[in-house]
């Protein structure tokens, strides 16, 4: 799948002083799962490397970019240029997109914007990441900051999966079963994620027959991905745990009840990560042929190699 990504994060020399802002993870863990689509604001709209730092001015609703020293407004330009970036974009079918945090064209929130006086309020969003946001609000965004948190990592991957595999049903054409089928399977990920959605989705995909089918896909989406985009806290987790637990209640024998109550209990003590208990229970998801549990995303979001789940 294609990532939108800010092309300093891959180690390009393009920042305003002439470095760059290489992220090893994002460049050679994930960028290893996914093709990356690059993009400097900045330079692919004719500044130079180096360049005058410049930063946002004015009022948070509609900033202006310029130059710190020389006062130059490049606004325009990297408007009329973003334009056109996005239409480019749209063609490339992305998945998500990775920003540079604090950029006055790339940051995705928080970025400083400066009164006339030099006071700075951090309530601002980069020019291009504004416009792109604006333009794609389904797509899921994050910035290179915030990704080091392994919540927001853990979510905002696990999101481009799920979006990526949207994109997939929609290539071979949706209809009712596939809707059906696509939304079974992430029924328990929904659940860890927000419950009410998680209901609200079941009975959308039951009546389906009863929407438009282009307000069916619209809505559908928008629901699910707006879900997905609260965290999975372990308590949400901890339910669904036990609840595929449930799933083994004529299998499992006493002992292995036990193990895997403690080793859920543990995991809800903060005692050992996510991935303990959820190893635990692909092992007998296995042993025991739970077909619907295999295909269950909840269990298998996203390659094991990210080593995501390692610090939730």
């Amino acid at each position: 799948m294609k990532i939108g990504i800010s092309t300093c994060l891959l180690g390009e020399n393009v920042r305003y002083d002439g470095g760059h802002k290489l992220d090893r993870y994002l460049r050679d863990l994930l960028g290893m799962y996914v093709t990356y689509v690059p993009v400097c604001p900045e330079t692919e709209s004719g500044l130079p490397v180096p360049r005058e730092a410049m930063r946002l001015v004015g009022e948070v609703e509609n900033p202006r970019l310029i130059t710190i020293n020389t006062r130059v407004d490049h606004t325009k330009r990297l408007e009329q240029w973003g334009g056109r970036k996005l239409d480019d974009l749209e063609k490339e079918n992305l998945c998500g997109f990775i920003f540079k945090s604090r950029s006055p064209s790339s940051g995705m929130e928080r970025v400083k914007i400066y009164s006339e006086k030099g006071h700075p309020i951090p309530k601002g969003r980069g020019i291009f990441a504004g416009m792109f946001m604006d333009r794609f609000p389904l797509l899921p965004v994050e910035e290179d900051g915030r990704l080091h948190d392994p919540q927001l990592r853990e979510n905002f991957i696990t999101r481009i999966f799920v979006f990526s595999r949207w994109k997939e049903i929609l290539e071979t054409g949706l209809t009712t079963g596939r809707l059906v089928e696509f939304h079974t399977k992430q029924k328990l990920l929904l659940m860890a994620h927000n419950v009410s959605a998680y209901r609200e989705l079941g009975r959308m995909v039951a009546h389906a027959s009863e929407y438009d089918p282009d307000e069916l896909k619209r809505e559908y989406i928008t629901r699910l991905m707006s879900a997905l985009k609260l965290s999975a806290t372990v308590k949400k987790n901890v339910n669904v745990l036990h609840h595929v637990m449930g799933y083994f209640k004529k299998e499992l024998t006493g002992d292995e009840k036990q193990e895997l109550l403690e080793t859920i209990k543990s995991y809800s003590d903060s005692l050992v990560p996510i991935i303990v208990p959820i190893t635990l229970l692909n092992h007998y998801v296995r042993k025991y042929n739970k077909t619907y549990l295999q295909e269950q995303v909840f269990l298998n979001p996203h390659p094991m190699e990210l080593k995501l789940r390692n610090h939730v």
